[in-house]
């Protein structure tokens, strides 16, 4: 059994859903009226695999365009950067490719996990999509990243997204010790049953 740590950073545009997709992970609850970050949030969990602990420490960042030149302090040492787009929101997309850029420039070892919130919109018919899902696949294959669609109101897809980042993490720091920060804090989870990626159809 090991125990390894990891710095993860949120990313995205403004009510791209990264606070939203945080709080659901960490309290397990949804605010229809949450408030973007100012700055950066940051909290840890735990998450175990196989026998092997996993220390997420995750950054909920701010995603005011005048702030984007702070999100490279709170990428320094990331394993992991979870980009959030809405997936009914095309613009979103446009910036969360701009997002994966400056990590590939900055912190070209960072495992990137394309993330689309709100699905709950599209499958409620609230909303229509406007970020093909096909085509997201193609440009994640081309950068090596993992895609997820998740609901941070109905919690769908949300533990799966972090469990996947916290088994990267452990694969990736288990071959190479030397990756990412020290002295994180640790919060139990209560793991949920029937874990899977979000696949595409």
């Amino acid at each position: 059994m090991s125990e390894v740590e990891a710095k993860v950073v949120l990313l995205g545009k403004n009510h791209a859903g990264k606070t939203c997709l945080w709080h659901r992970y960490f309290r397990n609850k949804f605010d229809e009226d949450c408030q973007c970050t100012l700055g950066a949030a940051f909290k840890s969990r735990q998450e175990e695999i196989d026998g092997d602990k996993v220390k997420l420490r995750i950054w909920d960042t701010v995603g005011d365009e005048k702030y984007e030149a702070l999100c490279n302090h709170y990428y320094r040492g990331a394993t992991a950067a979870v980009i959030c787009y809405d997936l009914t929101n095309d613009i979103s997309y446009d910036k969360a490719r701009f997002w994966v850029a400056e990590l590939r420039r900055h912190r070209e070892n960072c495992e990137i996990f394309l993330c689309g919130t709100k699905l709950d919109l599209i499958k409620e018919g609230k909303k229509k999509r406007q970020v093909d899902c096909k085509s997201v696949k193609h440009y994640a294959n081309e950068i090596n990243a993992k895609v997820f669609e998740t609901s941070s109101k109905s919690g769908e897809n949300v533990w799966e997204l972090f469990y996947d980042v916290a088994k990267t993490c452990l694969e990736k720091r288990t071959a190479n010790p030397l990756i990412g920060d020290q002295g994180l804090l640790s919060l139990r989870m209560e793991e949920p049953q029937n874990r899977k990626r979000c696949q595409c159809q």
